[in-house]
């Protein structure tokens, strides 16, 4: 009966850990398949993956937690996979057809283009009626567009302008870019600012055998990343100025493919021959995370939620590490806190269930006071909110919560 009761009192004193995002693998998505070409998700929790070598489509509703099996055509590859919202959406493959789904991937039909697309390796829903694709990443290149929903195209012919196109991706209906390799034989990345009508390089990798694989933009469109499969050396490549100046840096995977950031220095790669690539310093070295493979595409939703395909699907959100545990019998207050990570402002939300005093200190993880943040008095039940300057050092901190009735830690990461 006492070790009972000393239980239920030391799971009154509990400590909630916010770790930061990181990477993993679903657990319940497909495997075993061969390389998942492509991920889009339209929230985030509803999304799809095209496997490539089995041609099959996967969907989700719960944010990668279980997959259901939707659509398979034998013998083919399926390269990308585009949703303009829940309903209407298209799949490119590496054979000459291509899909059209208008209820959520329940059914594709195939669609008709003049000329006939011989594969599609990039699309882009600017809005839920522009729609762009490009190709072939064996040539010939070409784009293909719709601004009414997918229920009609323009062929764009290419081969002014490069020999192969592997991704295509715009800022709205007119601008954009579209990359792969030049007819010249380097990587190159294109602009247009006309919907395509017209096409200036802005990026030459100066490498014969080279593509610009993947674009990513960041930074309302300033920044703009790259990735540079060759036959010798894989590069990340990197603009913040729109495209008119780039630099360099090399990468451990010369068949790299994907790549995906989420601030200017912080970000990873990967590619045919690696998983995942972690940089902190904006890519002048690289950790080998020991995780994936085969990566192809990242698919980031905001700073703290993403996914990513490889040999199977994988997802970047925020872990919860230790959860609360409370006795429900005697909890004296409820804490919430954001955002998570802290940034500038550390906001603090407390329930109290009763009449309590509260002092709120920061400590760091040796067990040094910071600062005394708060020490109040709540007269009557009810909630009280907090917001205090967040000032400190990117790191972890601990968070001592002391009400009369116990003492709760909680760790917060900035």
């Amino acid at each position: 009966m006492r070790k009972n009761t000393l239980a239920i009192l030391f799971s009154f004193i509990c400590t909630l850990s916010f770790g930061q995002a990181e990477w993993r693998v679903l657990e319940n998505a497909p495997s075993g398949l061969g390389r998942f070409d492509d991920i889009f998700f339209i929230t985030n929790d509803i999304g799809w993956a095209a496997n490539g070598p089995s041609g099959q489509v996967y969907k989700t509703t719960d944010g990668g937690e279980s997959w259901d099996f939707q659509f398979e055509v034998s013998g083919s590859y399926f390269r990308n996979i585009e949703f303009l919202d829940e309903n209407v959406g298209f799949l490119g493959t590496l054979d000459g057809n291509f899909y059209k789904t208008v209820d959520g991937g329940e059914n594709w039909n195939t669609v008709t283009i003049t000329p006939n697309p011989p594969a599609i390796c990039g699309m882009d829903a600017v809005n839920t009626t522009t729609i762009y694709g490009c190709g072939a990443y064996f040539s010939p290149a070409f784009i293909i567009k719709s601004v009414d929903g997918g229920e009609t195209w323009d062929y764009i012919d290419m081969s002014a302008y490069a020999s192969t196109l592997v991704e295509i991706l715009f800022v709205d209906d007119l601008f954009g870019y579209a990359s792969g390799t030049a007819n010249t034989g380097e990587g190159v990345i294109l602009e247009t600012s006309d919907g395509g009508g017209t096409w200036t390089p802005v990026f030459n990798s100066g490498g014969q055998g080279d593509y610009v694989w993947k674009l990513q933009l960041m930074e309302n469109n300033t920044h703009i990343f790259g990735s540079v499969q060759s036959n010798s050396e894989g590069k990340l490549i990197k603009s913040f100025d729109s495209g008119a100046t780039w630099e360099t840096k090399i990468f451990p995977d010369y068949a790299v493919q994907a790549v995906g950031f989420v601030s200017p220095t912080h970000g990873w790669m990967g590619g045919h021959n690696s998983g995942f690539y972690e940089t902190l310093d904006g890519g002048d070295t690289w950790t080998d995370m020991g995780l994936g493979g085969s990566l192809n595409r990242f698919f980031f939703i905001n700073e703290n939620l993403a996914y990513c395909s490889g040999n199977t699907i994988y997802k970047y959100d925020m872990i919860l590490s230790n959860p609360v545990i409370e006795d429900m019998t005697r909890r004296d207050i409820e804490i919430t806190i954001v955002p998570v990570p802290v940034v500038d402002k550390l906001n603090i939300d407390v329930i109290f269930q009763h009449t309590d005093n509260l002092v709120i200190d920061l400590y760091n993880l040796n067990g040094q006071l910071i600062k005394r943040l708060s020490r109040d008095q709540m007269p009557n039940a009810g909630k009280r909110s907090y917001s205090f300057d967040f000032p400190y050092p990117a790191g972890t901190y601990l968070l001592d919560f002391h009400s009369n009735n116990g003492r709760r830690s909680v760790t917060v990461v900035k």
